[in-house]
């Protein structure tokens, strides 16, 4: 099954530490698999919204990711 969806970065979010502005991403979602280089366009940081809460996904200097809450 394939799937695509295009993220927009939102704007007026609390901080801009490690956002790029009008990075248009599109994304692609193959048997529930995506690339990791699909959402790190321009950026080392983004954050994923689930409900109420807000995760940072980091990608570091060792290409190692890190969630944080």
């Amino acid at each position: 099954m394939n799937a695509s969806a295009d993220e927009e970065k939102k704007e007026g979010e609390d901080s801009n530490e490690g956002r790029t502005e009008g990075i248009r991403r599109h994304l692609t979602i193959i048997d529930n698999r995506l690339e990791s280089r699909d959402l790190f366009v321009g950026t080392h940081d983004i954050i994923i919204v689930h409900g109420r809460d807000a995760y940072h996904l980091r990608l570091t200097a060792q290409n190692k990711l890190i969630l944080t809450k």
